[in-house]
């Protein structure tokens, strides 16, 4: 494992991953109330959310920001 991945607490984990757990702890309308973006309240789907936050890094910080604090 390289030096930069060493004190990371999200290597190893996929987008999927964290936006399941996310899930699965406050639910689609508590995400969107923690992170205010239209895949989470707008018809939310695994699917659509994930090619959205893949495309929009700003919003994938958000989602790994969440989780970090959440989990961590």
């Amino acid at each position: 494992m390289n030096e930069t991945q060493a004190n990371n607490p999200l290597h190893g984990i996929t987008l999927e991953q964290i936006l399941i757990e996310l899930i699965d702890h406050y639910g689609w309308e508590e995400l969107a109330v923690h992170i205010n973006i239209n895949c989470f309240k707008s018809d939310p789907s695994i699917k659509s959310s994930l090619k959205f936050l893949r495309k929009t890094p700003w919003a994938r910080d958000k989602v790994e920001s969440l989780f970090l604090e959440t989990f961590f």
